[in-house]
């Protein structure tokens, strides 16, 4: 059996973090459905800057798109090629949609990262994008900032799945959790059903320890601070952070309300485990896949990580153990000086920044391809 076959049987769902026109073209997708059991799909503007920013696979599908639409905007234009490879990708997922009734088999697609605090923009390009697809297996992305929140239960409460990104924080994991439950509470007051509603809640590992080390490193540089307890927590903290959040998911799971939800058929919001793959080459490989396997969690791979972790990874229950450990480095590196709460709140405003500068090298990409008409 498939290494990544294990891992879903273990309860953490592959997905893959990478899509493009060639891929899905040529069965990509098919295959690593076929023969490692992929349930998910993932993208994200640095994926499609890659993918459509850099050679002709696009042409052809944007010439006919300029033809029948010359005097396009560049977003449209955009919006054109990439809706169409999330119908492709959601139509290949869509046999493990229906066979696993509604739990898994999603394909993610991103509101623009320029909207990431306008709570009204980022509800209307959720319902756009979501008729534009017209695919039930289809997950919207909405930054876990403040204003994502509302937007969340408002998106959920329309009826349209949520792929929650840009969490770090378990503070911040735990506000969109509880969006999402006042989404399906609202849909209970209209008197819809919930049952086929699905969420995940998106935690970027490998850059939270990128922050983490880089501090190390200047304070061992400084001289501030022990460097033995120093290098004992490197390369911890994040897993020891995704931990603290899945025990959360856990007590939630418990609550009253939660409860009640899960009565009338809620499925729970998946924690997902993004930027897995390592930063630091003196780290195993497969370090964010192997540390974080447990019931109702997700792990979306870029190609290079899920081929080391089909190749060399290692499947066990490593989710829920080592608790104490994880409390323990966690307060180690509060003791050392370590402001987490500060270097996750800098990830998010610099992971949309991110997102909103490849879009920008996208958009720019495409308005050089200039329309057929021209």
């Amino acid at each position: 059996m498939s290494k990544l076959k294990e891992l879903e049987a273990r309860g953490t769902a592959p997905w893959l973090d990478f899509v493009d026109r060639k891929f899905l073209e040529e069965g990509g997708l098919k295959k690593l459905i076929e023969e490692d059991g992929l349930t998910g799909v993932t993208s994200n503007p640095t994926i499609f800057e890659k993918a459509m920013g850099h050679g002709t696979a696009y042409d052809g599908t944007l010439a006919e798109f300029d033809k029948a639409n010359p005097d396009a905007a560049t977003i449209d234009r955009y919006e054109a090629l990439a809706v169409q490879d999330i119908k492709a990708a959601a139509e290949t997922l869509r046999p493990v949609y229906d066979r696993m009734e509604a739990k898994d088999g999603y394909v993610s697609l991103e509101v623009s990262p320029y909207i990431a605090d306008d709570t009204d923009a980022t509800i209307h390009e959720a319902q756009k994008l979501w008729k534009m697809v017209d695919r039930p297996n289809l997950m919207i992305k909405i930054p876990g900032t403040l204003a994502g929140g509302p937007a969340i239960s408002a998106t959920i409460a329309a009826g349209i799945n949520v792929n929650v990104t840009l969490l770090f924080a378990v503070e911040a994991y735990q506000r969109v959790a509880e969006a999402y439950a006042t989404g399906l509470e609202e849909r209970v007051r209209q008197g819809q059903p919930i049952d086929r509603i699905a969420s995940v809640a998106s935690f970027f590992i490998s850059r939270i320890d990128s922050a983490v080390d880089k501090l190390i490193d200047e304070k061992l540089k400084a001289g501030d601070g022990d460097a033995e307890a120093l290098n004992a927590i490197r390369g911890k903290v994040a897993i020891a952070n995704a931990k603290m959040a899945y025990q959360w998911f856990l007590d939630f799971e418990k609550s009253d309300r939660w409860q009640a939800l899960a009565a009338k058929g809620a499925q729970p919001q998946r924690l997902l485990w993004a930027s897995t793959g390592t930063k630091d080459p003196s780290y195993p490989d497969t370090l964010y896949v192997d540390t974080l396997i447990g019931r109702d969690t997700v792990n979306t791979m870029p190609p290079k990580t899920m081929d080391a972790f089909r190749d060399h990874g290692t499947v066990a229950d490593t989710l829920e153990t080592d608790i104490d450990d994880a409390r323990r480095v966690l307060a180690e590196a509060e003791r050392l000086g370590i402001d987490l709460k500060a270097i996750t709140d800098t990830l998010v405003e610099e992971g949309v920044a991110s997102f909103a500068k490849s879009f920008d090298d996208l958009l720019g990409a495409i308005q050089q391809k200039q329309p057929a008409a021209a």
